[in-house]
């Protein structure tokens, strides 16, 4: 894994989204075509405002996956996802070939999962954008994660640490209005894609990361899996990456 640090937020991101953008470049090259995942949430600001303004990227040839979303939640929510990434990335590339969104609003979201199941099953993967959340976790799969399932995408309960940061950033008004349960990608799915970037800026994420970088692999440390990955780039501040000893 190779990790970088940064003294601003802003170089961060562009350097996270300069790394993806020379994945997709290469991939559209190489095949006629690019396959990305996007994740959300306040890690991502940066880089999804970067990567929108990559040069040289022909989004017509570049499908897109949504990492996660929330079940019950209304698209008109501040806090949906496919809202934050209707506005922040659908929205300025309108040439995109393709964006598979989570419908959370599914009336029966185990068919929802499958039908994400099926788009993405034969798809290559190019570069995924990800961060991790303050209890370890990738996309929505919280502590114990399920290292071994097959299944790309999955029902999901979020545990009472991953709901109290959605409430700390702020999405929510109460932690009582964050939803219970959501429709994530599976660990297996993710760590499929070829290039992993993974943006994790902020004190708040600083004991995940040295845990994940640092301590047992253990999917009671979810984001701790990453360091199996052969194509692996931790972007971090210099809060997040303060209690490393290296």
């Amino acid at each position: 894994m190779d990790i970088q640090v940064f003294d601003a937020k802003n170089k961060m991101g562009a350097s996270a989204a300069t790394l993806g953008g020379i994945s997709i470049r290469n991939a559209i090259e190489k095949n006629g075509k690019a396959a990305i995942i996007l994740a959300t949430g306040a890690s991502q600001f940066e880089v999804m405002a970067a990567l929108v303004a990559e040069p040289g990227i022909d989004w017509s040839l570049v499908e897109a996956f949504h990492l996660d979303e929330y079940i019950g939640l209304p698209i008109s929510h501040a806090a949906s996802f496919r809202r934050y990434l209707k506005e922040r990335f659908v929205d300025k590339v309108p040439d995109l070939r393709a964006f598979h969104y989570i419908d959370g609003e599914a009336s029966d979201a185990d068919a929802e999962a499958a039908r994400l199941d099926r788009l993405i099953e034969k798809v290559v993967v190019d570069v995924a954008f990800i961060g991790i959340g303050e209890n370890g976790h990738l996309a929505f799969n919280d502590p114990p994660a399920d290292f071994e399932t097959e299944k790309p995408f999955l029902i999901v309960t979020l545990d009472e640490a991953c709901r109290r940061q959605q409430f700390g950033e702020g999405w929510f008004p109460s932690l009582d209005d964050v939803p219970a349960k959501a429709i994530s990608m599976s660990i297996k799915r993710i760590l499929a894609a070829r290039t992993l970037v993974v943006t994790v800026p902020g004190t708040v994420k600083a004991e995940a990361v040295k845990k994940a970088l640092e301590g047992d692999l253990t999917n009671m440390l979810p984001a701790s899996i990453l360091r199996n990955h052969t194509d692996c780039t931790m972007f971090l501040d210099r809060k997040s990456s303060s209690l490393l000893n290296r």
